[in-house]
């Protein structure tokens, strides 16, 4: 199987996997893309609805899309990290004079 079939097949699977997960991912709270921190909030005034939080944060973001710039920045910052990581990691174990 050459690199060019196995490429082309890593991409159909991650193609069907993202479809995969965006059929069967719909919301249950009828908001849309609804994170981690809204489903707990609404899980919470569901068991005790008095509950005052016994923390604030330091800073909140200006609005949604700068909070969703700054996840995003964060999540592409560890991917980096992450691929660097593994890219130094192969490179170290791959014997001198082999390049492909």
């Amino acid at each position: 199987m050459g690199a060019t079939t196995k490429n082309a097949l890593l991409l159909g699977a991650a193609v069907a996997l993202a479809v995969f997960a965006l059929a069967i991912g719909r919301p249950s709270s009828g908001e849309a893309f609804a994170g981690a921190d809204a489903l707990a909030r609404a899980a919470i005034n569901e068991i005790d609805p008095g509950y005052k939080p016994w923390f604030s944060p330091l800073w909140e973001p200006p609005s949604g899309e700068i909070e969703s710039l700054i996840f995003g920045l964060q999540a592409a910052s560890g991917a980096g990290v992450l691929c660097y990581a593994l890219g130094f990691w192969r490179g170290r174990r791959r014997p001198e004079g082999k390049n492909a």
